[in-house]
């Protein structure tokens, strides 16, 4: 009887799949694998003196990491990467501007949401366009695999896509699209620089999108969900947040944007999820 038990035992262990527990392993190896953006200022980017890389989503990756108890490394990635890097496990956390759909949440799990991100659209000065609307049908450019492309896709628009959006926004320049969608700090950004370089740009008033951010991990991996959430309302409540969000986006900074939301539920957030 006692052999015919041990026997069933271990059949019972061998056929029930082993669970990896990803905080366990961050907290054994003392390290948090982060994915940032490889080149999109002023998120994460080469700082043009030391080589460096620097920004907003950086910093974030570091309070992160030491809010913790680990160090950070840190593995640039390309716009579309974001999702399957960490979906794979090649990185534990992606920082780089996340933002929320339908379709990634069903790849991996977000956090919850630090601030609510826009869409924007940017056309020539010259162009009438008022609205999203009035570019329905048209070519408009954007990164490859970003939130920007689902947003022309779901305004009737035709996306044209780069691997960054510097290339969409030379494609505007060029006249191979009659618009560009990115986040407001960059179209912010790009507007600013078309006035001294280039066509002059406008951004048209009505968002695109609205997107919470949030930071992206595997999914079934609840403690290190718990200890990333419990580390962003801390950081929020400190003041950190708000403290890196001033020196890369703020009001002093080129892109001039006031942080109004805090670290909350993303059930909290009144937007209409994209596919």
């Amino acid at each position: 009887m006692k052999t015919t038990l041990l026997a069933a035992g271990v059949m019972l262990a061998a056929a029930t799949p082993a669970f990896a527990d990803q905080w366990q392993d961050i907290v054994a190896r003392k390290e948090l694998k982060c994915g940032t953006f490889a080149d999109v200022p002023p998120f994460a980017a080469p700082d043009p003196k030391t080589r460096e890389m620097v920004g907003f989503d950086v910093d974030m990756r570091k309070a992160l990491a030491k809010h913790l108890g680990v160090s950070a490394a840190v593995t640039p990635l390309s716009v579309e990467a974001r999702v399957p890097e960490v979906q794979m496990g090649r990185v534990d956390v992606t920082i780089a501007n996340l933002a929320y759909t339908t379709s990634r949440a069903n790849q991996i799990q977000f956090s919850d949401p630090y601030y609510v991100a826009k869409e924007m659209l940017a056309v020539k000065a010259s162009n009438p366009a008022a609205t999203p609307a009035d570019l329905k049908g048209k070519r408009i450019s954007a990164a490859k695999g970003s939130t920007s492309e689902l947003s022309i896709n779901l305004n009737g628009s035709d996306p044209v896509t780069f691997q960054d959006t510097g290339s969409a926004y030379m494609a505007l320049q060029q006249n191979k699209s009659v618009g560009m969608v990115a986040n407001t700090m960059t179209i912010t950004k790009l507007v600013n620089q078309s006035k001294t370089s280039g066509s002059p740009l406008k951004m048209v008033e009505a968002p695109m999108l609205l997107e919470p951010v949030g930071i992206g991990m595997k999914k079934n991996e609840p403690e290190l969900l718990a200890k990333v959430n419990e580390a962003l309302y801390a950081l929020d409540k400190s003041g950190e947040i708000n403290a890196m969000w001033n020196k890369w986006l703020g009001p002093d900074t080129e892109f001039k944007m006031t942080r109004e939301e805090h670290v909350q539920p993303i059930t909290a957030i009144q937007f209409t999820p994209i596919p």
